[in-house]
Order: C-alpha cells, then sequence, then structure tokens
C-alpha cells in the first residue's frame, strides 16, 4: 500500500439482505479453489468481487473460530477509539495502565507497540491469561525491537480497552464497544466470543464468525472504514493498520501484509504472502488464524475473500504444518 489501502471503490453494496447474496456469478476458477481449500481441511470459501459473490462454499452461513483472526477486530477496534478521542496510538500504556508508571521498561510501552507485536512481551501458545495476569508478565526484548507474536499484548490492550471505557462512563466490555461502533452499523454479527480465565472476552482469538459475516468485515476495510458514505473510524489510525514495523514489516497493527522480512518466527514462517516470488497485490491485507483461517482483502481488484478450516489441534502442537499455500490458493483467485 504506497498511499493508503482506503481508497473507496464505489459504494460497498450491503452484505444483509439482496443483491449480494444472489446466486454467485462465476468465478473461472471457483471449483478449483474450493477443492484446493477443501484438500486441506477447508469448511468454507466465499468470494467477493465489487460487494458480488462470484465463488461460495456450500455452507457459508456456518460459523467457526476465527482464532488469530480475531486480532483484526481489535485493530479496527483501536482505530475507532481514536476517533472516539479515548487513545492515541502512540500513547504509553503506562497512562491507564498506571501500575506500570514507574517500571523502567513498561513504562515505556505504547499502544502502537502492544498491537504490533513489538511491545517486548515473550511469545507463547495456548489459552491467554486473564487481563490483570497479562499485565505482571515479563518482557523478553526493549519496547520497539523486537516482533514476538503472542496472545499477551492483545490481552494488555483489552485491559487498556475496558479502564478507557470505564473512566469514559461507557459499558467497559471492549466487545460490546466493538458491535456499537463498528459491528451493528454495518449489519456484521459475531456467533459467539470466547472469554479467559477472568470472564472478559479474549482479544487474541475470541470470535467465532460465519464466512459471511467475517466477508463483512472484509467489505468495511476494502472501502476504507466507511459505511453509507460515513467513515466509522479514525481516518490516519485505519491506514496505520496496514503499515509495518521496522521490526517486522509483514504484520502492521494486528494485520499481515505481503513484505519481505527478516521475522523468523514461527508464525511469520507459517505463511508464504512475505514471500518475493508470491507476486501479489502490494495493496493486500489479511487477518489470519490458526488453522489456516483467512480474510484477504484486495482494493486494486475488488476483492474480499473468505477461507475457514477444521483446526488440527495435534498437528498445531507437534508443530507439523498443514501444507497451505496463501499464495497458491490466491493464485487461483488472483485476475492476472
Amino acid at each position: 500500500m504506497k498511499k493508503r489501502l482506503a481508497i473507496t471503490i464505489g459504494t460497498i453494496v450491503s452484505l444483509m439482505t439482496g443483491d449480494a447474496w444472489a446466486a454467485p456469478d462465476a468465478l473461472p476458477e471457483c471449483a478449483a479453489a474450493l477443492a484446493y481449500s477443501e484438500s486441506k481441511n477447508g469448511v468454507a470459501v466465499l468470494v467477493l468481487k465489487n460487494g458480488r459473490i462470484v465463488c461460495a462454499s456450500p455452507q457459508p452461513d456456518a460459523a467457526h473460530e476465527l482464532w488469530s483472526g480475531t486480532k483484526s477486530l481489535v485493530g479496527l477496534m483501536a482505530a475507532a477509539a481514536v476517533q472516539d478521542g479515548l487513545l492515541t496510538l502512540d500513547e504509553r500504556a503506562a497512562e491507564t495502565i498506571t501500575e506500570w508508571r514507574n517500571d523502567p521498561q513498561k513504562g515505556k510501552i505504547t499502544l502502537r507497540q502492544l498491537l504490533s507485536m513489538t511491545s517486548g512481551h515473550p511469545p507463547a501458545v495456548g489459552r491467554p491469561l486473564g487481563y490483570a495476569a497479562s499485565l505482571h508478565v515479563g518482557l523478553s526484548a526493549e519496547p520497539g525491537t523486537r516482533f514476538q507474536y503472542g496472545p499477551t499484548p492483545l490481552q494488555i490492550f483489552g485491559e487498556v480497552m475496558r479502564r478507557k471505557l470505564e473512566a469514559a462512563g461507557h459499558d467497559p466490555d471492549p466487545c460490546r464497544y466493538l458491535e456499537h461502533r463498528i459491528l451493528a452499523p454495518i449489519g456484521a454479527h459475531v456467533a459467539d466470543w470466547r472469554t479467559g480465565p477472568d470472564g472478559h472476552p479474549l482479544m487474541p482469538q475470541g470470535a467465532v464468525m460465519s464466512a459471511k459475516q467475517w466477508a463483512k468485515i472484509g467489505e468495511f476495510v476494502r472501502g476504507g472504514g466507511m459505511h453509507e458514505g460515513k467513515i466509522l473510524v479514525d481516518d490516519a489510525a485505519f491506514r496505520a493498520l496496514f503499515i509495518g514495523s521496522s521490526a517486522n514489516p509483514a504484520y502492521g497493527l494486528t494485520w499481515w501484509l505481503p513484505r519481505a522480512t527478516s521475522a523468523t518466527d514461527v508464525v511469520t514462517a507459517s505463511t508464504d504472502i512475505t514471500s518475493p516470488g508470491a507476486n501479489l497485490p502490494e495493496d493486500m491485507v489479511v487477518a489470519a488464524g490458526a488453522g489456516d483461517q483467512r480474510l484477504y482483502v484486495i482494493p486494486s481488484q475488488g476483492l474480499t475473500i473468505v477461507r475457514q478450516a477444521r483446526l488440527d489441534l495435534s498437528a498445531l502442537m507437534s508443530g507439523r504444518k498443514s501444507g497451505w499455500s496463501d499464495s497458491h490458493f490466491l493464485s487461483l483467485i488472483l485476475t492476472p
């Protein structure tokens, strides 16, 4: 993305009712895309071209875990919170997490660093800690110097949002804020949002959505954060979601990007969108979760693409690769 992802491409067609969900127009390689997804534990594929379905698997209404695809919803939440004056991306988390103010390392962490996984918190697998417990996790790197993908930074951001909402006299539940500010206005529905051990919604991995509902998020992003002519998020903060960090150019603020990167962590290595040979559109942005859950948004081609799959927990825990190739799947859909 050279200037901004958010070039509005006409008026976004409403996905609630009407022609957007009529019988799909033909995507020449639809059958091949569906077959490839199914061969890798796929359960749903949905492709929209300029707001109209051009390829769909039989059950795009069935809800599935987004896993870390949830993180990208949190990025949008942050952009809405900036518009509402609740926060700025470069403020220090210690302004809200007051117990960090005298900590020489944690006191320097910004909200941008939490969202970009560069806060210095160590990577982790498994169920995230609760919000309060996450505040006590020690750092393994100086803030801003290293990309370390894990659940802790977003659980901490959840606590930041909870405290800011409460201080402003609002419902302190971050999920209800997201629903009120973005999901309800665009007609998107979350089937479930799992909670952590403290009863608070999991920010790194809690959302459960169908392919159709997740596609509405993609269309919102494709349209530049606008709905019915009104921008629902701060414009500068929205654009910042899709700019990588120096520690990992392939990861913005909760969204993955097709950029070459020197990051060697397991999660970055699990996708081939960073490969120079992938030849993917520069403006593509991706929400991604365990089990190869994907939401691809490509404004230059008018595309929103959802792919959902069964998560093989045994393979995940043992480190076995699924064999999924983002670049191969996309090669079946993208216009040369």
